[in-house]
């Protein structure tokens, strides 16, 4: 792992993506990420993979299968349950050079480690006036998944988006995971990489261009994943696909939504969020976080603050509901949000309905 490796640039410039119409084949997001990893790791011999169960078991979602075979357990370290320690050996290889991809099993035992992620990986690079750069990816999924209780359904993005000196990214599709992945792992900076369990196995078209060694996608840029013209939809991860279910809905009954797929949660993309709320007037945010000091939030201040102006009618926030994740199936739905919850809102916004205050 330690011997030299050639230059290679993170990522293309921004102007070489474009929208890939011509898929070619499906891929499933477990199969995008696996590929990632694959690609990388055979480019890059100081990119190792370490976290419980990554090696001989596959990983607890078979992300890094097949990885063990082909790089030995030198680059696939099974390590024990200790995230504490494993985190901070990663954090540590990072700081000489290493490119470590650290996984938890789930990033609500990231917790254990919160302290090696923010105050070592996140602060170092400032505190050491650009001495030390620190390239490592901390991964896992991220957010519900179902019947997992309180303890194990929290969303951390708002959590780890709150930290200068992290890059927050989470993936919804197939080419979102794959293209995110490769430029997080080449990133010289700390990269919070935020899975979805419920995402693993579903498939979606890609192109040639997205299947290619080369492939990554730039951090910090979002992706309009459905063009409108009355009502704004930003969501991440899992909400994606509820916010393009619901613009389907929506259109049937005239309502034209544009749907704005994050994919970076820090640095965000204010950019493309405020140009689309200046065209459509009105917005809407999806997350599956709770509510206060969320993702929305942030994003709800950001268009206040850019594009106050254009703004027809009040935000709209979906989010999670603010208490801990009921066990009960048919509470835990009522927990997270719907895709009929945000039909309700862009309809709300756009005052094809009664307002929540008149219902009161």
């Amino acid at each position: 792992m330690l011997r030299a490796i050639r230059h290679k640039s993170i990522c293309p410039a921004f102007g070489a993506f474009r929208a890939f119409a011509s898929a070619a084949k499906e891929m499933t997001v477990r199969e995008a990420l696996n590929s990632a990893l694959d690609e990388e790791m055979s480019a890059d011999p100081k990119v190792f993979l370490m976290g419980e169960e990554v090696g001989e078991y596959q990983g607890a979602y078979k992300i890094s299968k097949g990885l063990l075979d082909k790089y030995g357990p030198e680059r696939v370290l099974d390590t024990p349950i200790t995230e504490a320690g494993f985190a901070g050996i990663g954090v540590g290889a990072a700081y000489y050079g290493l490119r470590p991809v650290v996984e938890f099993m789930t990033f609500n035992f990231s917790m254990q480690a919160i302290d090696h992620i923010i105050n070592s990986a996140a602060k170092s690079n400032y505190m050491s006036a650009g001495q030390i750069s620190v390239p490592i990816v901390f991964r896992g999924p991220n957010g519900a998944a179902a019947g997992v209780g309180a303890q194990h359904s929290q969303c951390y993005a708002a959590w780890y988006a709150s930290c200068p000196g992290l890059k927050v990214l989470a993936p919804y599709s197939s080419e979102d995971a794959r293209g995110l992945l490769k430029a997080a792992i080449r990133d010289p900076d700390p990269v919070v990489f935020l899975e979805n369990e419920l995402l693993y196995g579903e498939s979606f078209p890609v192109s040639a261009e997205v299947l290619d060694s080369s492939f990554c996608l730039p951090i910090g840029k979002a992706k309009i994943e459905r063009e409108g013209k009355d009502v704004t939809i930003t969501a991440y991860s899992k909400m994606v696909g509820y916010a393009l279910k619901a613009a389907e809905i929506l259109a049937k009954e005239g309502v034209s939504a544009e749907v704005i797929n994050l994919r970076s949660i820090r640095p965000l993309d204010r950019t493309t969020i405020n140009a689309s709320v200046r065209k459509t007037n009105r917005l809407v945010t999806v997350e599956e976080g709770f509510p206060q000091h969320g993702v929305g939030a942030e994003i709800c201040t950001s268009v206040v603050e850019e594009s106050f102006g254009y703004l027809d009618a009040p935000v709209e926030r979906i989010a999670g509901a603010d208490v801990p994740m009921p066990y009960a199936a048919n509470l835990e739905r009522m927990a997270v949000p719907q895709v009929e919850d945000i039909v309700r809102a862009a309809k709300r916004a756009c005052h094809r309905s009664v307002p929540l205050a008149a219902t009161a």
